[in-house]
């Protein structure tokens, strides 16, 4: 199976990089291109969802947790080459501590999606080597300015 570039791009800003403003980005891209593919779309959301919940924004970090596992949890176990049923767990369960953060907080973690497709895994080897991470990480979006 051949991949998208740009979801190979999405995984190497994720695990290697853990630049989730910059999965954001490439995968909305390749959303709007597959007539909003909602397996896209909930991977997108596991990236905001870390982003939020890594800047203090807990709410939006549960809202994008729940919206994306129930998006993605009617989806085979192994998908897109990626263990998609282990993320939608560790995405719920994620949300689920969410829910009881006020209560009882806990530190940031990272997730990281297992690729277990070979031909995936290859690409994703590949792409890292050609696609230099973003230092600084950006933190919002950079608009041009109007003059």
């Amino acid at each position: 199976m051949s991949y998208e570039p740009l979801y190979v791009a999405y995984l190497v800003y994720f695990n290697r990089d853990r630049d989730y403003f910059e999965c954001h980005e490439v995968l909305e891209e390749l959303w709007l291109e597959r007539d909003r593919d909602p397996r896209y779309k909930g991977l997108l959301q596991v990236a905001v969802g870390l982003f939020h919940f890594r800047n203090n924004n807990v709410r939006g970090a549960y809202k994008m947790f729940t919206s994306a596992a129930s998006r993605l949890e009617s989806y085979p176990r192994d998908e897109l080459g990626i263990s998609m049923g282990k993320l939608v767990g560790e995405v719920r369960d994620y949300a689920k501590q969410l829910l009881s953060y006020d209560v009882h907080p806990f530190p940031y973690r990272d997730l990281t999606i297992e690729i277990v497709d070979t031909e995936l895994k290859r690409a994703v080897l590949l792409a890292s080597e050609r696609i230099k991470p973003n230092i600084p990480q950006r933190r919002k979006p950079e608009r041009a300015h109007a003059k």
